[in-house]
């Protein structure tokens, strides 16, 4: 009978031990860090206003995934924010503010997303966060913003990044071709597709990160976007990418397609990474 209480004992001590050994995850978030420092010279007001960013990140947990996420607001409106559907997640998440028009041009916006991706890079492992598994992800304009910077080398180049060492580029219903705010600064209407520098689509490229594409259901979706990422997948796919998908999101329209777009967005960084054997 002793043998029996005394493994009793032992059992429970080893249980009670393993429980004691998981480790709770606590999470922090730190608001408007300003990431001009990654530009040189003197910042204005406007900058010093709108170049700031939250971070969001497991501050137990180490080496973990990062994800950069843009708002959406035509370039012309918004502010950084953090879905709910992100937290909690083992992961961190970056929301940025950058500059917009029309107190701004192109392609200040898409350098300011540059900067902000380029700050992570440099800053993210003071938090514990890996630089090897950094994705870039947004919505709308923000979507817009995740592929140029990620498919257009130049704006990472010019602070120091190679936009490949993106783990993942993860733009939400995002313009495939120039963006309608860039057309309207050239006097375009958004209703006349065109395809320039300022286009993702101008961009498409054999050696680029993994490129996820997520829109909305095509009959609801904002003017073509759901073609528009359909014709980018198809290209990039022709050119011999060969780590391009496409979701289309049925009954969920531009705006409301971002929820179960994040499921995928977290369900994509697990895959990536274990792709690349650089999972958690």
């Amino acid at each position: 009978m002793k043998k029996y209480i005394l493994l009793g004992f032992l059992v429970f001590g080893i249980v009670t031990s393993a429980i004691a050994q998981q480790k709770v995850i606590t999470y922090k978030l730190i608001e408007n860090i300003s990431y001009t420092d990654v530009y040189e010279g003197e910042a204005d007001e406007y900058m010093n206003e709108r170049c700031k960013l939250d971070i969001y990140y497991p501050e137990n947990k180490k080496d973990f995934a990062t994800v950069v996420w843009f708002h959406g607001g035509g370039l012309t409106s918004g502010h950084k924010s953090i879905a709910n559907e992100l937290k909690n997640k083992g992961i961190a998440v970056v929301a940025v503010n950058y500059r917009l028009y029309p107190k701004v041009k192109c392609p200040v916006y898409i350098e300011d997303a540059a900067a902000s991706v380029a700050w992570v890079f440099r800053n993210i492992e003071k938090y514990g966060g890996s630089r090897t598994k950094i994705f870039v992800s947004g919505h709308s304009a923000g979507g817009y913003l995740t592929s140029m910077i990620g498919l257009d080398k130049s704006y990472l180049a010019k602070f120091g990044i190679d936009a490949n060492s993106i783990a993942g580029l993860i733009p939400f219903s995002g313009h495939a071709i120039t963006h309608m705010t860039v057309r309207k600064e050239m006097g375009i209407s958004d209703k006349q597709p065109i395809v320039d520098k300022y286009a993702p689509l101008y961009h498409v490229r054999s050696d680029a990160p993994p490129l996820v594409l997520i829109t909305g259901d095509r009959e609801l979706e904002m003017l073509g976007r759901y073609e528009e990422n359909a014709y980018l997948y198809r290209m990039m796919i022709v050119v011999g990418h060969k780590q391009t998908s496409i979701y289309e999101m049925p009954g969920f329209n531009h705006g409301t397609m971002t929820i179960p777009a994040d499921y995928i967005l977290l369900d994509q960084i697990d895959k990536i990474l274990k792709a690349n054997n650089t999972d958690e």
